[in-house]
């Protein structure tokens, strides 16, 4: 079974739920309740990972129990949604990526569910599924079939505050592509819970520093709006492909 997991801003790109399911775990409770959504022809699971009113900031979100709320439901591949900056100069507002690697800057946050589970070294060389990232690669607009859509490093900050213009630079020496605060541990999380997990990235700003000036907040909700309904027919050709 298939589940999305989106953010705040995106979770109006899916019509309203026909139904919904919350399910505690021994992690605690999870963002909000499980949505199913009709999407195309199918019946898709939706978990808005910073709750229904966006209400949980990325380093609070508990992201165990949503990954384990998602196991405990049958989902065996994850989606995930994210709003990006983007470092790498040949991104504009408004582009698609899909990310094939990360690099966690994040502290603090729950990692692993070993300590309520045995141990379970994992390998994560490659942390997003190959056969889901090319489902999404191919599902990707004819203006982003190029090669800086389809791949791309992914930093992880801590949030809830942007970055610096030094941090940014420190990351685009480090080989990062974009920046966002949501895909650790989530990620590797689904790993360990043994669900095939890919993400789709909408950029919304450039970077600190990647233009003169500060980052413009309130632009970015005015890109991610102009992108929802592009973004929606995409994640339906998403679905129909995995379904």
């Amino acid at each position: 079974m298939l589940a999305l997991i989106t953010g705040t801003a995106l979770q109006a790109v899916f019509p309203k739920p026909t139904s919904s399911a919350f399910r505690n775990t021994p992690y605690g409770a999870p963002s909000g309740p499980i949505l199913k959504v009709p999407i195309g022809g199918n019946r898709v699971y939706c978990l808005n990972r910073h709750g229904l009113e966006g209400q949980t900031a990325a380093h609070l979100v508990n992201y165990r129990a949503n990954i384990w709320a998602l196991k405990e439901l049958g989902i065996t591949r994850v989606i995930a949604t994210a709003t990006v900056g983007g470092i790498n100069p040949s991104l504009d507002r408004g582009d698609l990526v899909v990310p094939d690697q990360v690099i966690d800057y994040t502290y603090g946050r729950e990692q692993t569910f070993v300590g309520m589970r045995k141990i379970n070294h994992f390998d994560f060389t490659f942390p997003f599924d190959t056969d889901l990232r090319d489902t999404l690669i191919r599902s990707l607009p004819a203006q982003f079939q190029s090669e800086q859509h389809m791949v791309g490093t992914y930093g992880v900050t801590q949030g809830p505050r942007f970055e610096t213009a030094a941090e940014i630079d420190r990351f685009r020496q480090d080989g990062c592509d974009l920046v966002g605060m949501t895909l650790m541990p989530e990620a590797a999380l689904a790993r360990e819970a043994e669900i095939r997990y890919a993400a789709l990235c909408l950029v919304v700003n450039p970077a600190a520093g990647v233009e003169e000036g500060e980052v413009d907040i309130e632009d970015t909700a005015t890109v991610t709006k102009r992108a929802i309904q592009g973004l929606g027919g995409m994640l339906e050709r998403v679905v129909e492909l995995i379904q």
